[in-house]
């Protein structure tokens, strides 16, 4: 279109470059998806879609901390699985069993425990230094041993019950999408104590004090088998949309793929991945739309000028450290909210599958590739990323097979770089950071 064409229009020449520019990466991105459908299967493309949506809620999560307040977290997986968690807890049912076992001396340690520091609290209030350490040393030496004196013989008692198939307590057996609002609940109180212990510190001590918590979460989540099966796992988590085997037996469903010509199991997949898609839509789309008020909220633009000056932020009056924790927290629940929605796509929840060094390295990439500090950008680094790195080992295999066909079957070099082939998506990922990084440093979509 020409500048004339578009000054006819009454629309600014640069407005117009702005306004299309996303619109036709996402375009792209679609675009990607839709040959996956065609030249792979439309259930694997909708698999990639599925995920992508979630990892666009997790970089939007990362986005509203980074992007707004500048704040570099890399405990993101921590959150995560306390989302994880929250569907262990909500969905699955009791076992009445190991709640009469142990249930009743888990309560009480957990109340001797908030106890103890609703007591610490209390002290260190009213008692001033330097007498306030030696108040408060003897009530967390007490609180310890009575919190140890019913937590050690009920977690044996609980873990003890038919541990191959329980040794948990198991959870509410409520309907698994409200652990996405339990998810959220719990990112955002880990998130609290957090950020109450580590929002002081600045850049890579900040990045630091939150890897090595998110490990702790994890590890934690690994070993407390009577929490959620550890590593054990806990499988077979309910669906809030309708299985493949029931949809089979439904008349409407075999009547509808009867009309359209396809196979009623083939179809019964796809329309389960639809399903899940239109539930992770909406979801991401409710909060683009509060982060996007937020950001262009007076409150955003107070974020936005702590994270270019805080020294002149604290200047003008503002809390800086009351505000950074604010933006924590609100990312942190948008990350626990993915986790929820994570846990519930895979209808399992496995602890040892959260490798925080990995995945918040590819969270941090779709941030940065999608452009920091817009939520959009965010949106599209979680679906190009999610994208290649799903994709780089087919196409890979795919290259290596091409490369090496004149080479023999049994040839040392053949077989080396055809099991080589799955580490190209590594490659790939710092490849793709280190050229976003020199040509364009503020991502595919600046912020504005």
């Amino acid at each position: 279109m020409s500048k004339t064409n578009v000054a006819a229009l009454d629309i600014p020449y640069p407005t117009m470059i702005k306004t299309c520019h996303p619109i036709f990466l996402f375009v792209i991105m679609g675009a990607l998806i839709a040959v996956v459908g065609f030249y792979q299967s439309w259930s694997i493309a909708l698999a990639i879609l599925q995920l992508c949506l979630i990892s666009s809620i997790m970089a939007l999560g990362v986005n509203i901390q980074w992007g707004y307040a500048g704040l570099f977290n890399a405990g993101i997986m921590g959150f995560a699985a306390l989302g994880g968690l929250a569907a262990v807890l909500v969905s699955v049912p009791p076992v009445k069993e190991a709640w009469a076992a142990g249930g009743v001396n888990i309560v009480l340690a957990a109340v001797s425990g908030l106890a103890t520091i609703g007591a610490v609290l209390f002290v260190r209030a009213r008692i001033e230094r330097p007498f306030r350490i030696l108040a408060i040393t003897p009530i967390i030496i007490i609180g310890f041993l009575v919190v140890r004196w019913f937590f050690d013989p009920a977690v044996e008692a609980i873990e003890g019950y038919n541990a191959a198939h329980y040794g948990f307590l198991g959870g509410a057996g409520l309907p698994i999408m409200f652990s996405w609002i339990l998810g959220g609940a719990f990112a955002a109180g880990a998130a609290w104590l957090v950020g109450k212990t580590v929002l002081r510190l600045r850049s890579d001590y900040l990045a630091i004090a939150t890897l090595g918590i998110s490990e702790i979460v994890i590890a934690v989540l690994k070993n407390e088998d009577w929490l959620a099966r550890g590593v054990k796992n806990v499988t077979g988590l309910p669906r809030p949309v309708p299985y493949e085997v029931n949809l089979q037996k439904v008349q409407w469903f075999l009547d509808l793929t009867a009309n359209l010509g396809a196979d009623a199991v083939s179809a019964s997949s796809i329309f389960v991945k639809i399903c899940y898609i239109f539930l992770f839509l909406l979801v991401l789309a409710a909060l683009m739309w509060l982060a996007n008020t937020a950001l262009a909220s007076p409150w955003g633009r107070m974020m936005r000028a702590i994270r270019d000056n805080r020294d002149a932020a604290e200047a003008m009056g503002k809390d800086v450290t009351s505000r950074h924790l604010q933006v924590f927290i609100l990312g942190s629940v948008v990350v626990g909210i993915a986790g929820a929605m994570l846990t519930t796509l895979e209808g399992q929840f496995t602890p040892g599958s959260y490798q925080p060094l990995r995945f918040t390295f590819l969270i941090w990439v779709m941030v940065i590739v999608g452009g920091s500090g817009n939520n959009w950008g965010a949106v599209l680094g979680g679906f190009i990323i999610w994208f290649i790195w799903i994709e780089a080992e087919p196409v890979s295999l795919w290259l290596m097979g091409f490369a090496t066909s004149s080479l023999d079957t049994d040839s040392p070099i053949r077989n080396h770089l055809i099991e080589s082939a799955p580490h190209f998506r590594l490659f790939l990922m710092g490849a793709i950071l280190l050229l976003v990084l020199r040509f364009r440093p503020r991502g595919l979509i600046p912020e504005e």
